[in-house]
């Protein structure tokens, strides 16, 4: 499903944080397995970066032109939950 997902112009980076261990990044560390090979071939030349912290809050961060910056909660959310706030942030 995440293979398909093709990144727009303008949008020029996606960060991915979470943590290694909380209950509340289960769904992102879910997203990433499944979904992170595919977006990559989607977007082989696409900035995504992801940054583990203990103890951090889950968030979906996308950079625009011009700087402009948004993020997205993704606490206690699952893979596809995660996967529809990405790609909501990629229109």
């Amino acid at each position: 499903m995440a293979n398909a997902v093709k990144f727009v112009p303008k949008l020029k980076e996606l960060r991915i944080h979470l943590c290694s261990r909380s209950e509340s990044s289960k769904g992102v560390r879910d997203f990433i397995q499944k979904s992170y090979v595919g977006l990559k071939k989607a977007n082989p030349k696409f900035p995504i970066l992801v940054r583990e912290c203990s103890g951090v809050q889950p968030k979906l961060w996308a950079r625009y032109e011009f700087g402009k910056e948004v993020s997205r909660d993704v606490s206690n959310k699952s893979a596809d939950q995660v996967l529809s706030e990405l790609t909501d942030l990629n229109k």
